[in-house]
């Protein structure tokens, strides 16, 4: 059987995010959407979630571009004079993969959030990350030991077959692959669910009707997420932090209708994680 989960990253991000994700699931294909429980416009999407329950929320696990939930006192090492999480996902990945002290500073930050998106009184339907920094070991650890306590349904792995992806980026896939395989054995084997396979993740910023056309004929059987960036319109921190994200073209490929007849075509199934799992 072939299940696909829609997700829409960024959810509180801005107002045009909060917006394209509520057409997207009116009037779309969109089935979730994941929170960034510390964003400018979190306020507002959990006030959207809350108010459509056939939404399903996860956690979007923010320690990178944006600023962290603890007081930066309190996580000193993540974070630049500002306040704001340091740049870049090489340095910061090191710091915390060598610095004892930064990986006790992200779990605490890990949980935090995760602190922070229960208080919301939402569901957790999932997690997973920015850049898919989820799954850096440090941050991969910190999800495990958090789970010991917290019940985390189901997590983000990123593999997305190489058929699916442009020849030039093959070599992409068969180097995660490894990584990937570990990611998903040590969640399993907490008892979190994942994902059969990823799309988008070779399309990220250009998720547009061309590019769901092209890979809803590949779905396999299994669990399919495929994930996406909408937004009305690329302004404000969008413009600041992805210029060239196609934001707009990607909520019109949620409600396209040669999208919708795709996916009918393929016999996929809409779902959640929550959903899938719940039916498994």
């Amino acid at each position: 059987m072939k299940r696909v989960v829609v997700t829409a990253d960024d959810f509180g991000l801005s107002p045009e995010v909060n917006e394209a994700v509520r057409i997207g699931h009116e009037s779309g294909v969109l089935s979730c959407a994941s929170l960034m429980v510390g964003a400018p416009a979190a306020q507002e999407a959990i006030a959207l979630a809350r108010s459509r329950p056939g939404l399903k929320v996860g956690l979007h696990l923010t320690l990178a571009d944006g600023r962290p939930i603890l007081p930066p006192s309190a996580v000193p090492d993540l974070v630049d004079g500002s306040g704001q999480f340091r740049p870049g996902l090489v340095g910061h990945g090191a710091r915390i993969f060598f610095s004892p002290r930064a990986r006790r500073q992200a779990t605490a930050e890990c949980r935090a959030q995760v602190e922070a998106f229960q208080k919301t009184g939402l569901a957790l339907d999932h997690l997973n990350g920015p850049n898919q920094f989820h799954i850096h070991p440090g941050i991969l650890g910190a999800v495990l030991e958090i789970a010991r306590h917290t019940r985390i349904p189901a997590v983000r792995v990123p593999y997305q077959p190489i058929g699916t992806m442009p020849a030039s980026m093959a070599w992409m896939s068969a180097l995660m692959a490894p990584w990937v395989a570990l990611t998903r054995s040590r969640l399993r084997g907490a008892g979190i669910a994942t994902n059969d396979c990823l799309f988008g993740l070779f399309e990220s910023g250009a998720m547009v009707e061309s590019a769901w056309l092209r890979l809803i004929p590949l779905l396999p059987d299994g669990l399919t997420e495929i994930y996406c960036h909408p937004a009305v319109a690329t302004i404000g921190v969008l413009k600041e932090s992805m210029p060239e994200y196609r934001h707009a073209e990607e909520l019109a490929a949620l409600t396209s209708p040669l999208v919708r007849h795709a996916l009918e075509l393929s016999g996929a199934r809409l779902t959640s994680f929550s959903q899938a799992f719940a039916a498994a």
